[in-house]
Protein backbone atom coordinates (compact mmCIF):
# COMPACT_ATOMS: atom_id res chain seq x y z
CA UNK A 1 0.00 0.00 0.00
CA UNK A 2 1.25 3.63 -1.06
CA UNK A 3 -0.08 6.97 0.02
CA UNK A 4 -1.34 7.59 -3.49
CA UNK A 5 -3.71 4.22 -2.69
CA UNK A 6 -5.24 6.13 -0.28
CA UNK A 7 -8.62 8.48 -1.03
CA UNK A 8 -10.64 9.91 2.66
CA UNK A 9 -12.72 11.88 -0.16
CA UNK A 10 -14.97 8.72 -1.03
CA UNK A 11 -17.42 7.70 1.45
CA UNK A 12 -17.51 4.20 -0.14
CA UNK A 13 -14.47 3.89 1.31
CA UNK A 14 -15.64 4.04 4.78
CA UNK A 15 -18.64 1.56 4.69
CA UNK A 16 -16.61 -1.44 5.44
CA UNK A 17 -15.25 0.29 8.81
CA UNK A 18 -12.87 3.02 9.04
CA UNK A 19 -9.41 2.27 7.40
CA UNK A 20 -7.45 2.73 10.22
CA UNK A 21 -4.51 1.00 8.22
CA UNK A 22 -4.41 4.26 5.94
CA UNK A 23 -4.23 6.62 8.36
CA UNK A 24 -1.68 4.48 10.36
CA UNK A 25 0.40 4.69 7.07
CA UNK A 26 -0.22 8.82 7.09
CA UNK A 27 1.08 8.89 10.47
CA UNK A 28 4.10 6.79 9.56
CA UNK A 29 5.18 8.32 6.57
CA UNK A 30 2.81 11.77 6.05
CA UNK A 31 1.56 12.78 9.24
CA UNK A 32 0.60 16.06 7.38
CA UNK A 33 -0.09 15.06 3.75
CA UNK A 34 -1.33 17.07 1.16
CA UNK A 35 -4.37 15.07 -0.55
CA UNK A 36 -5.54 15.70 -3.70
CA UNK A 37 -8.97 15.84 -5.10
CA UNK A 38 -9.49 12.59 -6.80
CA UNK A 39 -12.00 14.01 -8.96
CA UNK A 40 -9.94 17.28 -9.74
CA UNK A 41 -12.44 19.56 -8.67
CA UNK A 42 -10.90 21.48 -6.09
CA UNK A 43 -7.00 21.65 -5.20
CA UNK A 44 -6.97 19.32 -2.49
CA UNK A 45 -6.86 19.92 1.00
CA UNK A 46 -4.18 19.15 4.23
CA UNK A 47 -4.79 16.02 6.10
CA UNK A 48 -3.36 16.13 9.56
CA UNK A 49 -3.70 12.37 11.50
CA UNK A 50 -1.00 12.30 14.12
CA UNK A 51 -2.74 13.52 18.14
CA UNK A 52 -0.49 16.53 18.72
CA UNK A 53 -0.93 18.25 15.27
CA UNK A 54 -4.58 17.42 15.06
CA UNK A 55 -4.77 19.43 19.12
CA UNK A 56 -2.80 22.12 17.23
CA UNK A 57 -4.99 22.67 14.75
CA UNK A 58 -8.15 22.61 16.81
CA UNK A 59 -6.67 25.17 19.05
CA UNK A 60 -5.04 27.62 16.98
CA UNK A 61 -8.39 29.65 15.85
CA UNK A 62 -6.08 32.53 14.70
CA UNK A 63 -4.19 30.79 12.05
CA UNK A 64 -6.99 27.97 11.64
CA UNK A 65 -9.97 29.07 11.23
CA UNK A 66 -13.96 28.09 11.32
CA UNK A 67 -15.59 30.40 10.14
CA UNK A 68 -13.85 31.09 6.93
CA UNK A 69 -15.15 28.01 5.16
CA UNK A 70 -17.14 26.27 7.93
CA UNK A 71 -15.63 23.44 9.55
CA UNK A 72 -17.20 20.53 7.25
CA UNK A 73 -15.52 18.86 4.57
CA UNK A 74 -17.55 19.85 1.60
CA UNK A 75 -17.36 22.94 -0.17
CA UNK A 76 -19.94 25.47 -0.08
CA UNK A 77 -21.12 28.85 -2.16
CA UNK A 78 -20.89 31.54 -0.43
CA UNK A 79 -24.34 32.30 0.40
CA UNK A 80 -24.54 29.04 2.11
CA UNK A 81 -21.22 29.88 4.19
CA UNK A 82 -22.78 33.03 4.95
CA UNK A 83 -25.80 30.80 6.87
CA UNK A 84 -23.48 28.33 8.01
CA UNK A 85 -21.46 30.65 10.19
CA UNK A 86 -24.61 31.29 12.22
CA UNK A 87 -23.85 28.07 13.47
CA UNK A 88 -21.49 28.03 16.75
CA UNK A 89 -19.47 25.00 15.21
CA UNK A 90 -18.70 27.31 12.19
CA UNK A 91 -17.61 30.35 14.35
CA UNK A 92 -14.55 31.87 15.17
CA UNK A 93 -13.67 34.05 18.52
CA UNK A 94 -14.81 36.10 19.57
CA UNK A 95 -18.52 35.93 17.94
CA UNK A 96 -17.91 32.14 19.35
CA UNK A 97 -17.41 33.41 22.68
CA UNK A 98 -20.05 35.37 22.65
CA UNK A 99 -22.81 32.95 21.50
CA UNK A 100 -20.52 30.05 23.82
CA UNK A 101 -22.05 32.29 27.04
CA UNK A 102 -24.82 32.26 25.99
CA UNK A 103 -25.99 28.95 25.01
CA UNK A 104 -23.92 27.83 27.62
CA UNK A 105 -26.86 29.03 30.07
CA UNK A 106 -28.22 25.27 29.19
CA UNK A 107 -25.54 23.07 29.75
CA UNK A 108 -25.31 24.29 33.55
CA UNK A 109 -24.26 21.26 35.73
CA UNK A 110 -26.80 21.18 37.41
CA UNK A 111 -29.67 20.84 34.30
CA UNK A 112 -27.18 17.91 33.41
CA UNK A 113 -27.26 16.58 37.02
CA UNK A 114 -31.73 16.98 36.75
CA UNK A 115 -31.89 15.25 33.63
CA UNK A 116 -30.21 12.50 35.06
CA UNK A 117 -32.91 10.61 36.71
CA UNK A 118 -34.71 11.00 33.40
CA UNK A 119 -32.37 9.09 31.26
CA UNK A 120 -32.51 6.41 34.10
CA UNK A 121 -35.87 6.25 33.26
CA UNK A 122 -36.24 6.33 29.65
CA UNK A 123 -33.58 4.14 29.59
CA UNK A 124 -35.51 1.45 31.78
CA UNK A 125 -38.87 2.23 28.82
CA UNK A 126 -36.33 1.56 26.11
CA UNK A 127 -35.33 -1.50 27.41
CA UNK A 128 -38.92 -2.68 28.59
CA UNK A 129 -40.09 -2.21 25.18
CA UNK A 130 -37.79 -4.81 23.44
CA UNK A 131 -37.35 -7.04 26.24
CA UNK A 132 -39.71 -9.58 25.98
CA UNK A 133 -38.63 -10.84 22.36
CA UNK A 134 -35.39 -11.91 22.55
CA UNK A 135 -34.51 -9.68 19.31
CA UNK A 136 -33.70 -6.79 18.30
CA UNK A 137 -32.27 -4.10 15.77
CA UNK A 138 -30.36 -1.80 18.68
CA UNK A 139 -29.32 0.92 16.34
CA UNK A 140 -33.23 1.61 15.23
CA UNK A 141 -35.06 0.63 19.37
CA UNK A 142 -31.91 0.96 21.85
CA UNK A 143 -29.31 3.19 20.60
CA UNK A 144 -30.86 5.51 18.65
CA UNK A 145 -33.74 6.39 21.09
CA UNK A 146 -31.86 7.16 24.37
CA UNK A 147 -30.32 10.33 22.84
CA UNK A 148 -33.46 11.19 20.78
CA UNK A 149 -35.45 11.14 24.63
CA UNK A 150 -32.82 13.04 25.97
CA UNK A 151 -32.09 15.65 23.15
CA UNK A 152 -36.38 16.44 22.72
CA UNK A 153 -36.78 16.65 26.73
CA UNK A 154 -33.38 18.90 26.86
CA UNK A 155 -34.79 21.35 24.22
CA UNK A 156 -38.50 20.84 25.00
CA UNK A 157 -39.41 19.31 22.15
CA UNK A 158 -42.85 17.27 22.84
CA UNK A 159 -41.78 13.39 22.73
CA UNK A 160 -44.10 12.86 20.31
CA UNK A 161 -42.22 14.99 18.22
CA UNK A 162 -38.91 13.29 18.67
CA UNK A 163 -38.85 11.53 16.02
CA UNK A 164 -38.96 14.19 13.16
CA UNK A 165 -35.86 15.28 14.54
CA UNK A 166 -34.53 11.68 14.08
CA UNK A 167 -35.79 12.29 10.62
CA UNK A 168 -34.23 15.16 9.73
CA UNK A 169 -31.19 14.26 11.39
CA UNK A 170 -30.48 10.78 8.99
CA UNK A 171 -31.34 12.77 5.81
CA UNK A 172 -28.63 15.57 6.79
CA UNK A 173 -26.24 13.55 8.03
CA UNK A 174 -26.84 10.36 6.11
CA UNK A 175 -26.30 12.13 2.29
CA UNK A 176 -24.13 9.78 1.07
CA UNK A 177 -26.08 6.99 2.46
CA UNK A 178 -28.65 5.47 -0.17
CA UNK A 179 -31.02 4.71 2.82
CA UNK A 180 -31.42 8.38 4.16
CA UNK A 181 -30.45 10.05 0.76
CA UNK A 182 -34.19 10.18 -1.07
CA UNK A 183 -33.17 12.36 -3.57
CA UNK A 184 -30.18 15.58 -3.95
CA UNK A 185 -32.18 17.79 -2.38
CA UNK A 186 -33.61 16.04 0.51
CA UNK A 187 -30.93 17.17 2.63
CA UNK A 188 -31.37 20.75 1.92
CA UNK A 189 -35.42 19.89 2.36
CA UNK A 190 -34.78 18.29 5.83
CA UNK A 191 -33.02 21.54 7.27
CA UNK A 192 -36.13 23.88 5.79
CA UNK A 193 -38.42 21.45 7.57
CA UNK A 194 -36.12 21.78 10.51
CA UNK A 195 -35.83 25.59 10.52
CA UNK A 196 -39.62 25.98 10.43
CA UNK A 197 -40.41 23.86 13.68
CA UNK A 198 -37.42 25.56 15.30
CA UNK A 199 -39.34 28.73 14.81
CA UNK A 200 -42.71 27.38 16.00
CA UNK A 201 -41.16 26.10 18.63
CA UNK A 202 -39.38 29.20 20.10
CA UNK A 203 -42.38 31.14 19.55
CA UNK A 204 -43.93 28.68 22.45
CA UNK A 205 -41.40 28.87 24.39
CA UNK A 206 -41.15 32.84 24.61
CA UNK A 207 -45.14 32.77 25.30
CA UNK A 208 -44.85 29.65 28.07
CA UNK A 209 -41.46 29.33 29.04
CA UNK A 210 -40.93 26.44 31.61
CA UNK A 211 -37.19 24.50 32.70
CA UNK A 212 -35.75 23.67 29.21
CA UNK A 213 -33.20 24.76 26.95
CA UNK A 214 -35.06 26.70 24.23
CA UNK A 215 -36.99 28.51 27.16
CA UNK A 216 -34.00 29.58 28.33
CA UNK A 217 -32.22 30.49 25.30
CA UNK A 218 -35.25 32.46 24.26
CA UNK A 219 -34.44 34.39 27.22
CA UNK A 220 -31.40 34.52 27.61
CA UNK A 221 -29.06 37.60 27.56
CA UNK A 222 -25.93 38.69 28.61
CA UNK A 223 -25.42 42.74 28.72
CA UNK A 224 -28.01 43.49 26.71
CA UNK A 225 -27.26 40.73 23.93
CA UNK A 226 -29.29 37.70 22.93
CA UNK A 227 -29.49 35.18 20.41
CA UNK A 228 -31.54 36.56 16.83
CA UNK A 229 -34.28 33.57 15.75
CA UNK A 230 -31.72 32.35 12.78
CA UNK A 231 -28.87 31.62 15.20
CA UNK A 232 -31.43 29.35 17.94
CA UNK A 233 -32.76 27.80 14.62
CA UNK A 234 -28.50 27.07 13.54
CA UNK A 235 -28.39 26.09 17.40
CA UNK A 236 -31.28 23.46 17.15
CA UNK A 237 -30.05 21.84 13.89
CA UNK A 238 -26.72 21.52 15.86
CA UNK A 239 -28.54 20.09 18.94
CA UNK A 240 -30.42 17.62 16.62
CA UNK A 241 -27.20 16.42 15.14
CA UNK A 242 -24.48 16.81 17.68
CA UNK A 243 -26.74 15.52 20.58
CA UNK A 244 -28.36 12.89 18.50
CA UNK A 245 -26.09 11.19 16.13
CA UNK A 246 -23.08 11.45 18.04
CA UNK A 247 -24.00 9.84 20.81
CA UNK A 248 -26.32 7.23 19.11
CA UNK A 249 -23.66 6.19 17.03
CA UNK A 250 -21.22 5.94 19.77
CA UNK A 251 -23.48 3.83 21.57
CA UNK A 252 -23.89 1.64 18.82
CA UNK A 253 -20.02 1.60 17.77
CA UNK A 254 -19.38 0.85 21.30
CA UNK A 255 -21.58 -2.10 21.83
CA UNK A 256 -19.81 -3.97 18.31
CA UNK A 257 -16.53 -3.23 20.28
CA UNK A 258 -17.60 -5.32 22.43
CA UNK A 259 -19.41 -8.02 20.40
CA UNK A 260 -15.88 -8.05 18.99
CA UNK A 261 -13.75 -8.13 21.82
CA UNK A 262 -16.05 -10.59 24.43
CA UNK A 263 -13.66 -10.85 27.01
CA UNK A 264 -14.09 -6.88 27.24
CA UNK A 265 -17.88 -7.04 27.99
CA UNK A 266 -17.41 -9.97 30.66
CA UNK A 267 -14.91 -7.94 32.30
CA UNK A 268 -17.17 -5.08 32.63
CA UNK A 269 -19.75 -7.45 34.34
CA UNK A 270 -17.22 -8.97 36.59
CA UNK A 271 -16.32 -5.40 37.68
CA UNK A 272 -18.67 -2.69 37.06
CA UNK A 273 -15.96 -0.09 38.87
CA UNK A 274 -14.26 -0.14 35.11
CA UNK A 275 -17.29 1.68 33.51
CA UNK A 276 -15.46 5.15 33.81
CA UNK A 277 -12.48 3.86 32.15
CA UNK A 278 -14.72 1.94 29.64
CA UNK A 279 -16.35 5.08 28.88
CA UNK A 280 -13.04 6.93 28.11
CA UNK A 281 -12.23 3.47 25.83
CA UNK A 282 -15.84 3.81 23.79
CA UNK A 283 -15.10 7.56 23.01
CA UNK A 284 -11.49 6.70 21.64
CA UNK A 285 -12.02 3.78 19.82
CA UNK A 286 -15.24 4.68 18.35
CA UNK A 287 -14.94 8.49 17.39
CA UNK A 288 -17.80 9.09 16.04
CA UNK A 289 -17.31 12.69 14.61
CA UNK A 290 -14.02 11.19 12.20
CA UNK A 291 -12.84 14.95 11.31
CA UNK A 292 -13.12 18.53 11.01
CA UNK A 293 -11.88 21.06 8.54
CA UNK A 294 -10.21 24.53 9.16
CA UNK A 295 -9.31 26.92 6.21
CA UNK A 296 -5.54 28.35 6.41
CA UNK A 297 -5.78 32.21 7.11
CA UNK A 298 -1.92 33.51 7.43
CA UNK A 299 1.23 31.43 6.54
CA UNK A 300 1.85 28.58 8.85
CA UNK A 301 3.86 25.48 9.71
CA UNK A 302 2.56 22.31 11.14
CA UNK A 303 4.71 18.81 11.30
CA UNK A 304 7.40 20.73 9.27
CA UNK A 305 4.90 21.30 6.56
CA UNK A 306 4.41 24.72 5.41
CA UNK A 307 0.86 25.90 4.69
CA UNK A 308 -0.41 29.16 2.76
CA UNK A 309 -3.28 31.03 3.55
CA UNK A 310 -5.88 30.21 2.14
CA UNK A 311 -5.42 26.40 2.26
CA UNK A 312 -7.92 23.14 3.29
CA UNK A 313 -7.13 21.33 6.30
CA UNK A 314 -9.01 18.13 7.36
CA UNK A 315 -7.72 16.96 10.95
CA UNK A 316 -8.75 13.36 11.68
CA UNK A 317 -10.26 12.82 15.39
CA UNK A 318 -10.23 8.90 14.41
CA UNK A 319 -6.62 8.86 13.50
CA UNK A 320 -5.36 11.55 16.65
CA UNK A 321 -7.16 8.67 18.45
CA UNK A 322 -5.13 5.74 17.29
CA UNK A 323 -1.62 8.17 17.46
CA UNK A 324 0.94 5.21 18.51
CA UNK A 325 2.91 8.04 20.04
CA UNK A 326 -0.01 8.65 22.32
CA UNK A 327 -1.53 5.14 23.30
CA UNK A 328 -0.13 1.69 23.83
CA UNK A 329 -1.12 -0.44 21.35
CA UNK A 330 -3.85 2.00 20.21
CA UNK A 331 -5.59 -0.74 18.03
CA UNK A 332 -6.88 -2.49 21.18
CA UNK A 333 -10.19 -2.10 22.92
CA UNK A 334 -8.93 -1.73 26.31
CA UNK A 335 -11.82 -0.48 28.91
CA UNK A 336 -9.12 -0.66 31.86
CA UNK A 337 -6.71 1.66 29.40
CA UNK A 338 -5.54 4.23 31.99
CA UNK A 339 -3.99 7.12 30.03
CA UNK A 340 -6.57 7.62 27.45
CA UNK A 341 -6.42 11.87 26.90
CA UNK A 342 -8.29 11.24 23.50
CA UNK A 343 -9.68 13.98 21.42
CA UNK A 344 -13.31 12.21 21.21
CA UNK A 345 -14.83 15.98 22.43
CA UNK A 346 -12.09 18.12 20.48
CA UNK A 347 -9.22 18.14 22.16
CA UNK A 348 -9.56 21.15 24.12
CA UNK A 349 -9.59 24.99 23.33
CA UNK A 350 -12.85 26.94 22.08
CA UNK A 351 -14.47 24.02 20.48
CA UNK A 352 -14.59 21.68 23.21
CA UNK A 353 -17.84 20.09 22.85
CA UNK A 354 -20.65 22.01 25.11
CA UNK A 355 -22.71 18.28 25.44
CA UNK A 356 -19.42 16.66 26.70
CA UNK A 357 -20.99 15.52 30.29
CA UNK A 358 -24.30 15.06 28.98
CA UNK A 359 -23.07 12.74 26.25
CA UNK A 360 -20.78 10.61 29.19
CA UNK A 361 -23.93 10.72 31.19
CA UNK A 362 -26.52 8.35 28.40
CA UNK A 363 -23.46 6.77 27.92
CA UNK A 364 -22.90 5.48 31.30
CA UNK A 365 -26.45 5.06 32.36
CA UNK A 366 -27.50 2.85 28.78
CA UNK A 367 -24.27 0.43 29.59
CA UNK A 368 -24.78 0.39 33.19
CA UNK A 369 -28.52 -0.79 32.36
CA UNK A 370 -27.58 -3.23 29.53
CA UNK A 371 -25.40 -5.21 32.22
CA UNK A 372 -28.02 -5.34 34.38
CA UNK A 373 -30.70 -6.35 32.42
CA UNK A 374 -29.29 -8.05 28.81
CA UNK A 375 -26.28 -9.32 30.02
CA UNK A 376 -25.55 -11.73 27.68
CA UNK A 377 -26.81 -9.53 24.61
CA UNK A 378 -25.11 -11.30 21.37
CA UNK A 379 -24.90 -9.86 17.09
CA UNK A 380 -27.32 -11.61 16.07
CA UNK A 381 -27.00 -10.96 12.03
CA UNK A 382 -24.65 -8.56 9.99
CA UNK A 383 -23.17 -4.59 10.89
CA UNK A 384 -24.92 -2.16 8.44
CA UNK A 385 -22.60 1.06 8.48
CA UNK A 386 -23.26 4.60 7.26
CA UNK A 387 -21.88 5.23 4.33
CA UNK A 388 -19.87 8.22 5.80
CA UNK A 389 -16.29 10.01 6.02
CA UNK A 390 -17.58 12.39 8.10
CA UNK A 391 -19.29 10.47 11.42
CA UNK A 392 -18.71 7.19 12.26
CA UNK A 393 -22.03 5.92 12.18
CA UNK A 394 -23.81 2.04 12.49
CA UNK A 395 -27.31 2.00 10.75
CA UNK A 396 -28.41 -1.66 12.26
CA UNK A 397 -27.29 -4.30 14.56
CA UNK A 398 -29.43 -7.50 15.18
CA UNK A 399 -28.91 -8.39 18.58
CA UNK A 400 -30.40 -11.28 20.45
CA UNK A 401 -30.51 -12.14 23.99
CA UNK A 402 -32.45 -13.46 26.49
CA UNK A 403 -35.95 -12.91 26.80
CA UNK A 404 -37.11 -11.15 30.02
CA UNK A 405 -39.93 -9.28 31.99
CA UNK A 406 -40.69 -5.78 31.40
CA UNK A 407 -39.92 -3.74 35.03
CA UNK A 408 -42.80 -1.31 34.03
Amino acid sequence: MELADIDLCDPENFVAGVPHEWFALLRKEAPVYWHPDPDGQSDGFWAVTRFDDCVGVNRDYEHFSSAAKTSLFADFDDELIEQQRMMMVNMDPPMHTRYRRLVSKGFTPRMIRDLEAKVVVATDAILDSVCEQGTADFVEQISAELPLQVIADLMGVPQEDRHLVFDWSNRMIGADDPEFQISAEAAGQAAMELYAYADQLCEVKRLDPHTDLFSVLTQAEIEGDSLSQLELDMFFLLLSVAGNETTRNLISGAMVAFFDNPDQWERLRADRSLLPSAIEEMLRYVSPVMHFRRQVTSEVTIGGQVMAAGDKVVFWHTSANRDESVFADPDRFDIGRVTNNHMAFGGGGPHFCLGANLARMEIRVMFDRLLDRMPDIHLDGEVQRLRSNFINGIKHIPVAFTPSAPLG
